[in-house]
C-alpha cells in the first residue's frame, strides 16, 4: 500500500497470530477498504451465494448495520440481543464463542438503513471497543468481559443527530478517540484511556452550518502529517487536523459549502493517500483533493483539485497505490465506478455496474485485483481491476438486505446481511 501510513494502526495491522491476518476496524488494517493479504492470500471468491462457495452462515439475534472486525480468527460483531445493545464473537468456523450485553438499546430511526448499532467495533488485539446509538461506549477483553463503559450522551451532551449514530471509534495517541459532530448539539473529539475509560482530553469542534449540514456520520483517519500523528476529521463542512496526543487543533480547511446549504450532512468518510485527503461532499455530487498539513486556516492553500461531476453519498471510497476507486452509490448515475489519481483527480477509467432501482450503502472492498460492491438488496458485484476498467464482472445474490461493508481476511469473504452473517471461500 502506498500513502501515509495509519499511525494508530501500525501495530494493529502487523500484529496477530500466525494463523491469519486481521481486520481491526470497519475499513480494514489501513482504514482504506483494502485487504493486505496474509497466510490465506488474497484469493477471495468472485462467485458466491447461499448455495455456492458458502463456508458457513449464522443467524444473528438482531438487525444491525455495523461491519464485523476480525482478530486472530475471532470475528466480532455488534448486534441487538434481546432488546439490548450487544456484541458477539464467533470463531473462524462460525461457532459462537461469547456474547455480552450493555443494557436497553435505542432503536434506529431509519427503518431501511438505520439500526441501534451502525457503528462498527474496533480492536487492537488486547481490547475490543464498541459504540452504540444509546451513547454507550465500552471496552471489553478479548473474551468478552467488560473493562469499562460510559454513556457519552449522558456525560457530554444529548445526541442531536437527525439520523442514527454512524461514526466508529478509532485509536490515536495510544488512546481511544471518538468524534461527535452534530448541528444542534455539542460537537467534539474526545480521547479516553483504553484500559480505564478515563478522559485523556476533549476538544470542541464547533462550526456554524446550515440546518443538518453539521451532522456527520464519518469516521476520522489517523495519519502522520509533517511528522505529527494527526486525527484527520471530515464533517460540518470542514476537514480538520488535531494532534493525536493532546487534541490540539493544528489546521482546518473549509469552503466545501460556502453558501451554507441545508441538509449537506456527510456520511461517506474521507480517505488519505500520500498526504492528500480525498473528500466526498455535496450530498454525493462532488469530490475534492485536499493537501494535509500546514498551520491554522489553510483553506486557500489546501485545495488541490475538485470535481463536481463525481461523488458518493454513503459509500466511502477505496484508496490503494495512489488510486481512488469511487462508487456512485445513489442518484441517476448510481453504479458508476471511477478510478482516479488521488494526487491530481485525473480519471483513469470508468465502468458501469448493472442498473437497479436499489442503491448502495456499503463501502467497496478491494482484495488483490478484485473489487466488491454490495447493493442494499443483497446483490454483491465482483469485478477484476485492469488499466482499462472492470472486467469479469460477476453478480452474486444473497437473498437479504446488505447495509454493512464486506470484510476480507485469510482468503475468506465476510458479509453481514439483515439476518445472517455469511462466510464465503474458494
Amino acid at each position: 500500500m502506498h500513502g501515509i501510513l495509519m499511525m494508530a494502526m501500525l501495530g494493529v495491522a502487523g500484529a496477530g497470530g500466525a494463523e491469519g491476518e486481521n481486520w481491526p476496524t470497519w475499513r480494514g488494517p489501513g482504514s482504506n477498504g483494502v485487504a493486505i493479504g496474509g497466510p490465506g492470500g488474497l484469493k477471495t471468491p468472485s462467485r458466491f451465494s447461499p448455495e455456492e462457495s458458502l463456508v458457513w452462515k449464522v443467524r444473528l439475534p438482531g438487525r444491525g448495520c455495523s461491519t464485523p472486525v476480525v482478530w486472530d480468527g475471532q470475528i466480532i460483531v455488534t448486534c441487538p440481543i434481546g432488546g439490548e445493545d450487544g456484541v458477539l464473537a464467533y470463531d473462524r468456523d462460525g461457532k459462537e464463542l461469547w456474547k455480552t450485553t450493555f443494557g436497553k438499546l435505542r432503536p434506529g430511526r431509519g427503518q431501511r438503513v438505520g439500526s441501534a448499532c451502525n457503528s462498527s467495533p474496533l480492536t487492537d488485539g488486547k481490547s475490543i471497543f464498541v459504540y452504540f446509538k444509546s451513547g454507550v461506549l465500552a471496552a471489553l477483553t478479548m473474551t468478552g468481559e467488560v473493562r469499562w463503559k460510559v454513556n457519552v450522551f449522558e456525560k457530554y451532551g444529548e445526541d442531536k443527530l437527525w439520523w442514527d449514530v454512524g461514526t466508529s471509534p478509532i485509536l490515536a495517541g495510544g488512546a481511544l478517540v471518538l468524534a461527535v459532530m452534530q448541528t444542534e448539539g455539542n460537537s467534539y473529539l474526545v480521547s479516553l484511556d483504553k484500559m480505564t475509560g478515563k478522559e485523556v482530553w476533549r476538544t470542541p469542534r464547533m462550526y456554524e452550518c446550515g440546518p443538518e449540514s453539521g451532522d456527520a456520520y464519518t469516521t476520522p483517519q489517523v495519519v502522520e502529517v509533517d511528522g505529527v500523528e494527526t486525527i484527520v476529521t471530515w464533517g460540518a463542512d470542514h476537514l480538520t487536523g488535531h494532534e493525536a496526543t493532546s487534541g490540539k487543533m493544528l489546521w482546518e480547511c473549509g469552503a466545501f459549502n460556502p453558501k451554507r446549504k441545508k441538509a449537506w450532512r456527510v456520511i461517506a468518510s474521507a480517505v488519505v493517500s500520500d498526504g492528500v485527503a480525498v473528500v466526498p461532499y455535496g450530498r454525493g455530487d462532488a469530490l475534492a483533493g485536499i493537501r494535509l498539513g500546514g498551520s491554522g486556516e489553510v483553506t486557500k492553500s489546501a485545495w488541490i483539485w475538485k470535481n463536481e461531476t463525481l461523488g458518493t453519498d454513503a459509500a466511502s471510497p477505496v484508496v490503494a497505490g495512489g488510486m481512488v476507486y469511487l462508487l456512485k452509490d445513489s442518484g441517476k448515475e448510481r453504479g458508476r465506478v471511477t478510478c482516479l489519481e488521488a494526487a491530481t483527480g485525473k480519471i483513469q477509467w470508468e465502468s458501469i455496474l448493472p442498473k437497479s432501482a436499489k442503491i448502495f450503502y456499503a463501502s467497496p472492498l478491494l482484495v488483490g485485483d478484485r473489487l466488491y460492491f454490495a447493493r442494499e438488496d443483497g446483490v454483491v458485484f465482483c469485478g477484476t481491476v485492469t488499466k482499462e476498467g472492470l472486467t469479469d464482472l460477476v453478480e452474486n445474490t444473497l437473498g437479504e438486505t446488505v447495509i454493512a461493508s464486506p470484510v476480507a481476511v485469510d482468503g475468506k469473504l465476510l458479509v453481514r446481511g439483515d439476518t445472517h452473517l455469511f462466510c464465503f471461500g474458494e
